[in-house]
């Protein structure tokens, strides 16, 4: 039992590690994309590594009205959520390091515990530009929670109904069986309306593009980070990484979980391998469509805009995604 945790804690460490270097990887290769499509040159691939360690080196500054104690731990309590969801986010055909019963439950609660941290740290800085940027943070995943919460709900729902083996809240269900070929004619548009919606809240949830509200730097100057600085800068930077990452990762276990590996006949090691690298190309892809392609194409919206986009179209098209499954599995 000893040498299980033992394991367990070093591949959790080192998968930790390896994410944020990921992470941190794909917002920059995200920023060069971006200036591409701009017709730009933009900034070099690793000049968010250049920024991090540069922030690293910086001194920590609060504010003289902060709440210390709030204003420097919601910077680690919110960098340190998102890394606990990828415990539980199987990796290719490498099982998830703490999967549970109920992991979409789970994950969807660290999500929210993320958002909450930084919120919280911009009420905490005692800035009133920080606090109506932690405001426009509360109100927008308020707003994406809804399409979030059906689109788990049905896909559990769907394995559920059709005799998956496994729990229904796991994720690793979903890397067993796809759900695409369980599921009738009216299934797979039930299923695209779901992953068009789960895509869709990519850009809430890691505050870019048409949803740069929060941070607005052409309004309220960075909003809820306008006090950050230094060590607990760069771990908000590692978050907002970090959580583009997270749901594409998400997004690719419950609707692309096919393994290239067992497709072309493969076993033992070089199985693990092939799908663990494919499963990042996946993700960089969802990440790209679902934040790079959309950041550059849209306009910032207005909060209230963007709250009603969540509440009615997005969350009108999970619905919808969801009639469509529930009656494809009735009849």
């Amino acid at each position: 039992m000893i040498i299980n945790f033992v394991m367990k804690l070093v591949a959790g460490m080192a998968l930790m590690l390896l994410v944020s270097v990921v992470a941190i990887l794909f917002d920059g290769a995200d920023r060069v994309i971006h200036a591409r499509m701009q017709r730009r040159w933009g900034p070099p691939l690793f000049q968010p590594f250049y920024d991090i360690l540069k922030l690293l080196g910086k001194e920590n500054i609060v504010p003289r009205r902060a709440v210390k104690w709030a204003f420097n731990g919601a910077p680690w309590f919110a960098v340190a959520t998102m890394l606990l969801i990828f415990l539980y986010i199987p990796i290719g055909s490498l099982p998830p390091i703490l999967g549970t019963e109920g992991d979409m439950i789970l994950v969807i609660y660290l999500l929210s515990l993320s958002g909450v941290a930084m919120a919280v740290g911009g009420f905490a800085s005692g800035n009133p530009i920080a606090n109506v940027g932690a405001q426009r943070e509360m109100i927008l995943m308020m707003s994406y929670e809804l399409p979030l919460a059906v689109v788990a709900t049905t896909m559990a729902w769907v394995a559920y109904k059709h005799g998956v083996p496994g729990q229904p809240f796991s994720l690793e269900t979903f890397i067993g069986v796809p759900m695409w070929g369980i599921v009738g004619k009216m299934g797979l548009l039930g299923l695209l309306c779901l992953l068009v919606a789960l895509t869709l809240v990519v850009p809430g949830e890691t505050g870019k593009g048409f949803m740069d509200i929060p941070e607005a730097k052409t309004e309220i100057l960075e909003g809820l980070i306008i006090e950050y600085s230094g060590t607990n800068l760069a771990l908000l930077k590692i978050t907002f990484a970090l959580r583009a990452l997270a749901l594409s990762a998400i997004i690719v276990s419950l609707f692309l979980p096919w393994s290239v590996g067992r497709l072309v006949n493969l076993s033992g090691p070089t199985l693990f391998v092939v799908d663990f690298l494919c499963f990042w190309v996946k993700v960089f892809v969802v990440q790209v469509l679902g934040v790079t392609f959309i950041r550059t194409a849209f306009g910032r919206l207005k909060i209230w805009q963007a709250s009603r986009f969540y509440w009615i179209n997005v969350a009108g098209l999970s619905l919808a995604g969801m009639v469509l499954v529930s009656i494809d599995v009735m009849l």
